[in-house]
């Protein structure tokens, strides 16, 4: 099992995504990388603790690689908008990949030199990571009627999946 960190604007949205992809074995919504210990959702989203909305992705390296997950995850947000993605705005939601060794850093740093110019995703190394409060975890699972996951995360899915 190997896993991976991935910051692409709410996790809710990411979260949903990567929840659907074969080889994908757990999934937990966190923060990582700030300068508090322990922050809850609300220090979060005051954005002075440094932390960045992420997704922790565990997964079998024999049935999906690294490099599919970085291709999913430079397809499901917008790496060219600094500290946004949607009506998101702040430090939390910046397009960050947290890498725990270097071939995750080579990888990355790879793909992101093939793409655009305007490409402002980080690519840094996991310093810490705190899973986010319960309510967060599986969220679009457990909350498909709401209007956050019927107006923005349910049109996701439906793009990503319909290709």
């Amino acid at each position: 099992m190997q896993t991976a960190y991935f910051s692409g604007g709410c996790f809710w949205c990411v979260e949903a995504i990567f929840q659907r992809i074969v080889g994908i074995i757990k999934l937990t919504s966190g923060y990582c990388n700030g300068n508090t210990s322990n922050p809850t959702y609300q220090d979060i989203c005051l954005g002075v603790t440094g932390h960045a909305e992420v997704v922790k992705i565990e997964f079998d390296e024999f049935k999906i690689s690294f490099k599919v997950l970085l291709d999913i995850f430079f397809e499901i947000h917008n790496p060219t908008t600094l500290n946004q993605q949607g009506n998101d705005r702040g430090t939390q939601y910046r397009s960050a990949i947290f890498y725990i060794n270097n071939k995750q850093q080579l990888q990355a740093i790879n793909m992101i030199n093939l793409m655009s110019d305007n490409i402002v995703t980080q690519v840094t190394k996991l310093d810490c990571f705190y899973p986010a409060e319960d309510y967060h975890q599986n969220y679009f699972n457990n909350n498909l009627s709401k209007p956050y996951c019927q107006m923005l995360i349910r049109p996701k899915l439906d793009k990503y999946f319909s290709q």
